[in-house]
């Protein structure tokens, strides 16, 4: 399927970039991987960051070579580097809706949104509300800006390239057909490794790692060969 007006070919059709990229998380040295990946998404909260650049590794790995399946973790400057790029790139984008959560928070208590007699427990109400409000325009901002931001940066190791959210969002017009897939992918596979794999007792750890593997692969399907990729 070429992408229009980049001057870049992909997958040949919608339905081989999403089975590619369900695949591609147990190729090659897969277990090794694996071992590893699932231990870092274990201790998320302390190994945030190292995740994050684990996930601009594998999409580059995907950019070079997408028949290796994932790279090798190196925990190493670059990947701290990387990940603490991404972190803050998330941030920006979530940087709004963080602003507009005490006074949406506010408005649903004044309300009156929930019928609780309890100050506190409708405080709560208001903030648990607020935050689903908000968590799908969030969602979709990032939806939005961050895959070809992702696949930039983890081409050029370039932080501008990350930040660069208009560039994003024109790439989405100019190749929406792409971008829909990956998004389509991107949004399974979170569904797929989150609830199902919970659900199906496979496990949530090994799910949240499953999805990020196939996340890179197809953000890494936006990425334009015009861009000379960086090896690790």
């Amino acid at each position: 399927m070429p992408g229009k007006g980049t001057g870049r070919e992909i997958y040949p059709s919608p339905v081989n970039l999403i089975a590619d990229s369900f695949a591609w998380p147990f190729r090659a040295d897969w277990r090794s991987r694996w071992a590893v990946g699932v231990v870092a998404v274990l201790l998320l909260p302390l190994l945030f960051i190292p995740v994050l650049g684990y996930a601009i590794a594998a999409t580059n790995a995907a950019e070079l070579d997408p028949s290796q399946g994932p790279p090798p973790w190196r925990l190493d400057r670059r990947l701290l580097a990387d990940g603490l790029w991404v972190t803050l790139a998330i941030l920006l984008t979530a940087a709004p809706f963080l602003i507009a959560f005490n006074p949406l928070s506010n408005l649903l208590l004044d309300a009156h949104v929930w019928t609780s007699s309890d100050p506190t427990l409708a405080q709560l109400d208001a903030h648990v509300l607020a935050i689903l409000l908000l968590a799908l325009p969030w969602g979709l901002v990032l939806l939005l800006v961050m895959p070809h931001a992702i696949a930039r940066f983890a081409a050029t190791r370039r932080p501008g390239d990350l930040f660069n959210f208009a560039a994003s969002a024109r790439s989405v017009s100019d190749d929406f057909a792409t971008w829909n897939v990956v998004a389509a992918a991107i949004v399974t596979a979170w569904a797929a490794g989150v609830a199902c794999a919970g659900l199906l007792c496979v496990g949530l750890v090994p799910g949240i790692f499953y999805a990020i593997l196939v996340s890179a692969h197809a953000t890494a399907a936006l990425h334009d060969p015009g861009t000379n990729p960086s090896a690790r």
